[in-house]
Parts: structure tokens; sequence; C-alpha cells
């Protein structure tokens, strides 16, 4: 039986101790590093590096040469959350139990904070490709900036924005949803693999995986903003109802969406049968995005 909670902090403990590598907090103690590893140490769950380790390791890559890209992931990740907290996107207080980055500084920091995440994880990405020309690292770049940018989540987010006070319908609820989180989860599928230098039935397959796992992720995350237990999820629960926003269990049931999420992920662990056991924890992570309760 495949331990995925040992699996998680194996990786995390790694993923961390690159990110402090990366900020180099010790040589650079001022205001705009500390918010940035303020962040990026908040506890998160980490499940799109863990994704992107997985994968490589899926096709058989190295997953010690995976970590800078994995971190950049994470860093780009981080940033969009810095944002969305702020007051003129979602106005939250909290994020992962703590005070967001902007309760925690200030506003304007949080909004610097945010900027060089992003643009500290495309410097990574870049070194990391120029040290390593076994894969094509400006593919790489092209398909991270898309899924981040105007044709991912933050066109996912303006979505989210503008569909405020509005009922979507189903399929408009799930184009928002694979912009706004799936696009990331599914590029770091993805650069796992062409990292690994996978063949192409298994980049179709991850395919089919990363995009059935990034929307079942987004309806969890519908759930547990109506029942899940803020002591636990580290934030307020109800939002999404006071804000007036279109979820899955506002257009379908609570019911229905569990149902929904949970076929989605035999989906997707359907599409992993051409994998062998070195594709247990992607099969593992499908099974815990739809159980965790944060």
């Amino acid at each position: 039986m495949f331990d995925l909670k040992n699996y998680i902090q194996t990786n995390n403990k790694l993923i961390d101790k690159t990110l402090d590598e990366i900020l180099q907090l010790k040589t650079n103690p001022g205001q705009l590093a500390k918010a940035m590893r303020y962040s990026l140490t908040a506890g998160g769950k980490r499940i799109r590096p863990v994704l992107c380790i997985a994968a490589n390791e899926a096709v058989g890559g190295d997953s010690a040469a995976v970590f800078p890209v994995a971190c950049a992931l994470e860093m780009i990740h981080t940033y969009s959350l810095i944002h969305d907290d702020l007051p003129a996107m979602d106005d939250d207080k909290l994020r992962r139990g703590k005070a967001t980055c902007h309760i925690r500084f200030d506003e304007a920091t949080a909004i610097l904070a945010g900027d060089a995440l992003l643009t500290l994880a495309f410097e990574i990405i870049a070194a990391y490709g120029l040290k390593n020309t076994n894969f094509n690292s400006l593919e790489l770049i092209r398909l991270i900036s898309r899924a981040a940018g105007a044709r991912g989540m933050i066109e996912g987010q303006m979505q989210d924005i503008a569909g405020e006070g509005t009922l979507l319908s189903q399929a408009q609820l799930e184009q928002m949803h694979s912009l706004k989180t799936g696009a990331l989860i599914e590029v770091a599928v993805y650069s796992g693999a062409l990292i690994g230098n996978a063949g192409k039935a298994q980049i179709d397959a991850l395919k089919i995986y990363s995009r059935k796992t990034g929307l079942a992720f987004q309806i969890t995350d519908d759930i547990l903003n109506v029942k899940g237990d803020p002591l636990i999820m580290g934030k307020a629960v109800g939002t999404d109802l006071k804000q007036n926003k279109s979820t899955y269990p506002a257009i379908l049931g609570l019911k229905k969406s569990v149902e929904m999420s949970k076929n989605l992920i035999k989906d997707a662990l359907d599409a992993l049968t051409i994998f062998d056991e070195r594709c247990d924890p992607l099969r593992s992570v499908a099974d815990y995005i739809i159980k965790r309760q944060r």
C-alpha cells in the first residue's frame, strides 16, 4: 500500500529546503523577502509541486532534478493566493490558518511580494533550462506562462470576479475553473513529464489525468467552502455564498457535486492504466483530492 502521507511529507521537506535556498533570507532580510517567505511557508499542501515530481517519476525521470521547477510552480501558486486575498479581490483575512500577507504586512508589500514571486519563478525556470539541455526549456516556459497568464489562471480569476452575482451555467463554471485552478495543475503534471522526456502516449494519458483531477480539486474546494471545518481548513467557510458566487454545490447541489468529483477521479485513474507502480504517487494524489478536509 502506497504511503501518500509519507511521500508528501518527504517531498515537502525537500521543497521547503529548496525554497529557503532560493530565497536566501539570511542574506536578504528585508521586508520584501520576509513577506515572500511568510506566504511561501504558511503550510500549504504543495499539491502542484508534488504533482510535478510525481509525474516526472511516473515517466522514469529523476525526481531530484525536477525540484527547482516544482518550487517555481509553488511560487506562482503562492503569488496568485497573495493577490486573491487582497481587499480588491476576495478580501480574505486568513490563509492556511495565518493572517494573509496584506494583513501581516500591508497591502503594498503584499502586491510587491506576489509580483516578486511570479518574476522569481520564471528566473528559476530559465536558469534551470540553461543548465539542463535534455528537454525543451523554452517550451516549458511557454506552457507555464500560458497556464499562469491571460489564457489561463488570470483569465479564470477575471471570470470568477465578473461572475459574482450571476448564475453561471455548468459549462461556464467548468470553463472558469479549468482556467483558474485547472490550468496550473495541468501544467504542473505536464512539466514533470516533459522534463522526464515522456513519450506521446504517456503525455496524452497524463493530460487526461491532470484535466480530470484539476476539475475535481476545484469541485472539492467548492464543497469544503459549504461544509468544511474552518479550524481544519485554516480559513473562513461560507464565503462563496456571501459573495454570491456560482459554485458546483449552488448549481448542482452537494450530493451531485460529490458524485461528480468522484466520477472525475475515476476517469483520471482510468487514464493511468498504461503506467506501472512508479505512477502510484499520482494515483494516490487523485484519491486524496476528493477526501481532503482542507
